[in-house]
């Protein structure tokens, strides 16, 4: 990557960091897709910004295509570049945006995975144990089923934020945005058991307010958060590939499937607009047809 393109993608990660206030993680997926576009550019021979242009952005596109990338991956790469032009429109390094005509590929139209009932219970049971790791991930995957937290939520969670009296967390979301999210009676003992024995014996000679440490005393990362799922459900020895939205997505379809309303769901799992929630209701309403022709006399 030439000096000119480092010093340009430095500028906008830290846009990102700074006025987004954008999570690590997603930072991370901006900063690889931009790299990928300075390739191509590079195999392109184009070597300045402001020599893009709207045939250059869907040849691109069209290489991605080829290599079979999936739509969603497309998508965001597309959506990426697209802020990274508008940034660099904005500080004038470029008249025109040429990513702001491409359009993303439409998204496949998938239900969230999430476990059932039973496979929570074997998903919990797997965490049981009286030494300090198998306590904090007790404390944290019974709060990741109360409250359907973000792992960048759950990771950024302090001390302060718990309210045991009214037994709910103040979680930062997106944009920095807040919300209050109530957590039940599981999650209130397995945390308090993790805080007044564990959390310290965790902690040694490190002196930080996050709630969730790793075995060398210092705060939990995303990522850190991410393994010690992958090893839960290998412990639990379920057929089935986890990623840590599956306990977002479980939270929301138990929910519904128990009555809550949907505005609520909404609120609780901090989404902006209601159309983002609503896309748990195909779950919902398979779940009562699988209910209905397995019960009804009739079906």
């Amino acid at each position: 990557m030439s000096e000119n393109l480092h010093h340009y993608l430095n500028n906008f990660i830290t846009y990102l960091q700074i006025e987004k206030n954008y999570s690590e993680y997603t930072v991370t997926f901006y900063k690889d897709d931009i790299r990928e576009f300075f390739q191509f550019m590079n195999e392109q021979n184009l070597r300045l910004l402001p020599e893009i242009e709207y045939f250059d952005a869907r040849l691109f596109l069209t290489g991605l295509h080829e290599k079979k990338y999936a739509r969603a991956s497309i998508s965001r790469k597309v959506s990426s570049l697209r802020s990274f032009f508008r940034f660099l429109n904005r500080e004038r390094v470029i008249s025109e945006n040429p990513f702001a005509l491409v359009s993303s590929p439409k998204a496949e139209k998938r239900l969230p995975e999430f476990f059932y009932e039973e496979e929570m219970e074997n998903l919990l049971k797997a965490c049981d144990g009286d030494e300090p790791i198998p306590m904090r991930n007790k404390a944290m995957f019974e709060l990741f089923y109360a409250t359907g937290i973000r792992v960048s939520e759950c990771a950024g969670l302090r001390m302060k934020d718990l309210d045991f009296s009214l037994s709910t967390i103040l979680v930062k979301g997106k944009g920095s945005k807040e919300r209050y999210v109530p957590f039940g009676t599981y999650a209130h003992e397995a945390l308090e058991k993790y805080i007044n024995i564990s959390r310290g014996q965790l902690l040694k000679n490190e002196d930080h307010e996050y709630v969730f440490v790793n075995y060398r005393g210092g705060p939990l990362t995303p990522r850190g958060i991410r393994h010690v799922l992958s090893e839960i459900i290998k412990k639990a020895s379920l057929n089935a590939k986890i990623h840590p939205h599956m306990l977002r997505h479980t939270f929301a379809t138990h929910l519904l499937n128990n009555g809550a309303d949907l505005r609520t769901v909404q609120e609780l799992l901090g989404h902006e607009n209601l159309s983002s929630t609503q896309i748990y209701t195909h779950v919902t309403k398979d779940h009562l047809r699988k209910t209905y022709l397995n019960h009804h006399p009739r079906a």
